[in-house]
């Protein structure tokens, strides 16, 4: 339908980026429309029929012929309802596989996307654009394109209908339509104000919910509980009001349209039940018009509420095409996609060993939303199995050397290499397949914990996953949950120990790089010491970059980069960082003075 539709009309409503998930469908589309046509027409058929047994067997008394009328009109009858279940359930197969379409794209893009889309765009986001919005929008494609057929079929077949047999008359039950466009238009303009005023406040109601619940600790140490239901109480209230404004503008629409048919009937009596006491010849006549009075004002009605749908389902078909034009931070070479492959094709047979040597060769680097330089001809040379601490204040840019090493973004200048090649030579999945990560807030998989140990390894056998988790000390847990086919629900692990398990996971994938992004910042001091000697034993023999918040953590590292401001300010080894008495310096005597006071203050 998408496809039939002026350009002008694509361009503004937006449906002609519809095209690459119509398209496929289109014989669906015909076969659906065919049978909307046909029971739009036998519906106008029908008033007919009634006509022929007024005229034919009431004023003829006769019965003459009646077997075959019911018969024909039976068969009229049965094939309605063939057409229209043809009709429904083209409508809904059409919407299913445009809605599969649609979320199996989003979602394959979103995996070709660089992390730094995730940055910039929150969860909900996201969610809203790959659910709500394709929901919206192969909705309005299936079923208003099967309603609006039928509408225009049955209206203009009612129409020509009347004025063969009777211009005058058809004349008065046409002068009714306008009026019910211009009330249609005005009413329909009310409740998408409203309905939208609606749809946000509940947005608000949930969003409340959710912290409500998230944050339920939070409230009652800090004793909130009453302002929060006060704010609660208010949004529910405006939503009430909203609502009924709502309903009260629905039901005055309702009735103005019911008045309106109600009016085109009472002008078909008035002057066809003239014409029938002159001649009652006319009846049969008379109960089509009377039947059409009434059925002309449900296309008007839809008409406008589908403009209405339309300028509705802009707003979703903007985002959602959004979302699919939004190209990726990380863009590879054509002559690397044809070696290395890509994300959903990966040409496993043609990726090298790499080894872990990375070396930063004059590089620049400025955030694509950023003003200024992160880095400024900066060069570094981390060779293999060499430990890379990054530290510094909350918001630092600790995070800026890690990203370019894991490849999420491209130095603005210079190169990054690995192994003595410019990553840009070989696939981001090439590298991130040989990078174990762990977050400071570490994320487990719905599923069991076999599932989750062997995400980045399908084929590890069951003595390997354990081997795994003996290395990070982390085999009580696994026990205690029930052995690796048992479920992980919420709550049932601590942060320190969803940590140990995503380091086995790492370990388990025999990564050549290992990133740690302050994987003990989160947890106390009896878990950090069992994390920290899981990551001794996980780095030994490894290139690895370890973002740390305690300084304490890094002392062996072999060299410390000290950041400040978004930039490095210092870089040495431990020993020559405290010598230098610069930021390094007051940081760890800092950090010193904090721990020794704890120390002091705890029983």
């Amino acid at each position: 339908m998408a496809d039939a539709l002026p350009k002008k009309k694509l361009r503004m409503f937006g449906l002609g980026k519809l095209r690459p998930f119509v398209k496929n469908y289109k014989g669906l589309f015909a076969s659906m429309i065919a049978a909307t046509f046909l029971s739009g027409l036998l519906q106008t058929v029908l008033p007919l029929f009634q006509r022929y047994a007024i005229n034919t067997f009431i004023e003829g008394e006769t019965l003459e012929g009646i077997g075959i009328f019911a018969l024909v009109y039976a068969v009229c009858i049965a094939l309605i309802a063939v057409v229209d279940y043809i009709a429904s359930y083209g409508c809904c197969k059409i919407e299913m596989f445009i809605l599969r379409d649609m979320r199996r794209a989003s979602f394959d893009h979103l995996q070709r996307l660089s992390v730094s889309y995730y940055n910039r765009n929150g969860v909900g986001k996201i969610h809203a654009r790959v659910m709500s919005d394709t929901e919206a929008i192969s909705s309005v494609v299936s079923w208003d394109v099967h309603t609006g057929v039928w509408n225009a079929v049955y209206a203009l077949s009612a129409v020509v209908v009347m004025f063969l047999l009777h211009p005058l008359l058809a004349l008065l039950v046409v002068a009714v339509i306008p009026l019910v466009a211009l009330v249609s238009a005005y009413f329909t303009g009310k409740l998408t104000k409203i309905g939208r005023q609606v749809r946000e406040i509940n947005a608000e109601i949930t969003g409340d919910f959710n912290e409500g619940i998230s944050g339920a600790e939070t409230a009652k140490t800090l004793c909130v509980e009453k302002k929060l239901d006060g704010d609660f109480y208010r949004k529910t209230r405006a939503m009430h009001r909203a609502s009924v404004k709502q309903g009260h503008y629905r039901a005055l629409f309702t009735s103005v349209v019911s008045f309106a048919a109600y009016l085109a009937l009472a002008l078909v009596l008035w002057y066809g039940g003239a014409i029938t006491a002159a001649d009652l010849a006319f009846l049969g006549t008379l109960t089509v018009f009377m039947n059409f009075a009434q059925g002309l004002m449900q296309p008007v009605q839809w008409a406008v509420d589908a403009l209405s749908d339309l300028i509705s389902v802009k707003v979703n078909i903007e985002r959602f095409t959004a979302l699919l034009e939004t190209e990726s931070d990380i863009q590879e070479r054509r002559e690397v996609v044809e070696k290395y492959g890509d994300e959903f094709c990966q040409k496993r047979e043609n990726w090298e060993k790499l080894h872990g040597e990375v070396a930063f060769d004059d590089v620049t680097f400025r955030y694509p939303d950023g003003e200024e330089d992160v880095l400024e001809h900066f060069s570094l040379t981390v060779p293999q199995g060499a430990l890379v601490a990054i530290v510094g204040e909350t918001g630092a840019g600790k995070s800026t050397i890690v990203n370019l090493v894991c490849r999420f973004f491209d130095p603005t200048k210079g190169r990054v290499l690995i192994d003595g090649r410019d990553a840009r030579e070989r696939s981001a999945s090439w590298l991130h397949a040989n990078i174990g990560y762990v977050l400071q807030t570490p994320h487990l998989f719905s599923g069991t914990l076999r599932e989750n140990l062997a995400y980045g390894r399908e084929d590890a056998t069951d003595g390997e996953i354990w081997e795994a988790v003996r290395r990070v000390h982390a085999e009580s847990i696994v026990e205690r949950l029930g052995g690796l086919d048992a479920a992980i629900g919420e709550g049932e692990l601590s942060v320190g120990e969803k940590q140990l398990l995503t380091l086995a996971r790492a370990i388990l994938a025999d990564p050549a790089l290992f990133i740690l992004d302050e994987a003990t910042s989160s947890v106390d001091s009896l878990t950090e010491a069992r994390i920290q000697s899981a990551i001794e034993t996980v780095l030994a023999g490894r290139t690895s970059f370890v973002i740390a918040h305690r300084l304490s953590t890094v002392r062996n590292a072999d060299v410390i980069l000290v950041m400040d401001g978004g930039k490095i300010a210092e870089r040495g080894t431990h020993a020559s960082l405290l010598a230098a008495k610069g930021l390094y310096y007051e940081l760890y005597v800092r950090q010193f003075r904090e721990e020794r006071e704890r120390s002091l203050a705890s029983p």
